[in-house]
Formats: C-alpha cells, sequence, structure tokens
C-alpha cells in the first residue's frame, strides 16, 4: 500500500531490509517485519501520521471453516537523521553490532558474503538492521541512521509528555491504540479511527489512494 502511495507522489521508495513469516509448505509465508526509505518533497510531513497500529479484519487463508480473522500491523514514520547530526549521539559501547547474509524468499542468499548488518542499542534494546547495501559499511552507516531517528523520536515523545504535564493534559499514546481498520468481510470498508473518514473502496486504498485519510490527519 505505502509503496504504491508513492508511486502516486512521485517519491523514490526502496527497501533497506525484510524479514519473512515462518516456513510453510509453499516456503516463507507473507513480511514479518519491512524497512522502506522514501525520499520525496514533504514526504515525512505527508507520512509521519501513519504511525500507530494498523488493523485488518478478513477470512483466514489458514482456516479450513472459513473463519474471519483478524490481524494488527505497526506502523512506525521517522524522518531521516544525518551522519552529522551531532544531538543524538550513539557511543560504541552502547551497541552491539552484528553481520549476517543478505537473504530473500525461501532463504536464497542474495549476497553470498556477510554484508547486512544487526545493531541492537543496549540501553533501549532497539534492533535495526540494513542489508541493502553492497558493503558492512554502508550497510552500517544506514543502520546507524535508522537508529538515531528512533531515538530522536524517543526524545520527542518524553519532551511531548513533559510539556503535557506542565498543561495538566492528558494525552492519548495513540501507538498503542488501532489509528485505522481495513475491513474484507462481511461489508468492504477502511475507517481512520481519529477522523472518522471512511470509505468502501478498500482495494483502492489497498492500491496507494491515502490522500483523503491523509488529508484529513495534515488538517487535524
Amino acid at each position: 500500500m505505502y509503496q504504491r502511495y508513492c508511486e502516486r507522489q512521485g517519491f523514490t521508495c526502496r527497501e533497506l531490509d525484510k524479514s519473512y513469516g515462518e516456513p510453510g509448505p509453499e516456503g516463507r509465508i507473507g513480511t514479518k517485519d519491512v524497512c522502506l526509505e522514501i525520499k520525496g518533497k514533504n514526504a515525512y510531513g505527508l507520512l509521519k501520521r501513519e504511525s500507530g497500529v494498523h488493523r485488518l479484519v478478513r477470512i483466514s487463508p489458514f482456516s479450513a471453516k472459513k473463519l474471519r480473522h483478524t490481524s494488527f500491523s505497526s506502523v512506525e514514520v521517522m524522518p531521516e537523521i544525518k551522519e552529522e547530526d551531532k544531538e543524538i549521539e550513539i557511543k560504541e559501547e552502547d551497541i552491539k553490532v552484528d553481520t549476517f547474509r543478505s537473504s530473500g524468499p525461501g532463504g536464497q542468499n542474495v549476497n553470498k558474503r556477510e554484508t547486512a548488518i544487526r545493531i541492537l542499542h543496549i540501553p533501549t534494546k532497539i534492533v535495526v538492521s540494513c542489508q541493502v547495501e553492497r558493503t558492512q559499511g554502508l550497510n552500517k552507516q544506514k543502520a546507524l541512521n535508522i537508529l538515531k531517528a528512533k531515538l530522536a523520536i524517543i526524545e520527542e515523545e518524553k519532551r511531548e509528555k513533559e510539556l503535557n504535564k506542565l498543561k495538566g493534559e492528558t494525552k492519548k499514546n495513540e501507538w498503542g491504540s488501532q489509528i485505522r481498520s481495513y475491513v474484507f468481510y462481511p461489508y468492504q470498508m477502511v475507517k481512520d479511527h481519529r477522523t472518522n473518514v471512511e470509505t468502501s473502496q478498500l482495494q483502492e486504498v489497498l492500491d496507494g489512494d491515502l490522500d483523503e485519510f491523509i488529508r484529513a490527519q495534515v488538517r487535524l
């Protein structure tokens, strides 16, 4: 959906890292985690409110009884933090770096050498990885930039909480609650629970037609 949205907006979008579901009779099933790099005019401003939990309701393809199944997907949108940004400091003793081979579905190696990088930030337990570049050095730098962005978001959330305390306000944490539902059955509907914008054009939304939802969020 987001890749299609980027195509519509003229943004560039590429996968930095991807992991798959558990092995099944037809190879690996689905996508477990994916990290996308999106570049374009106002890309972060338009997409940052997509952060949160998205709820999908459908007939399970794995149920012989055709039971309705609800699943959830967490989306996190972060700005790009440049290497020269000194506000976010990452100490070498605070990270653990591992290397691994880039791989695709079914374990098929994309790269025969261990150029992919996984970084654990020990104080926060955050794990980031990158496998799209051809060298360990480039993958490590890209992974560090992702880690910086995650840490910047954490600091921003801390400042907002402190500000709300001073104002005497209690702000709802939308990361822990669903922000949008995509219903395939018993009817077709997409509804944003923050703006109450909804549409029955489910397939169009999944094909990247997010303009109505994003415009409503920008107006908030």
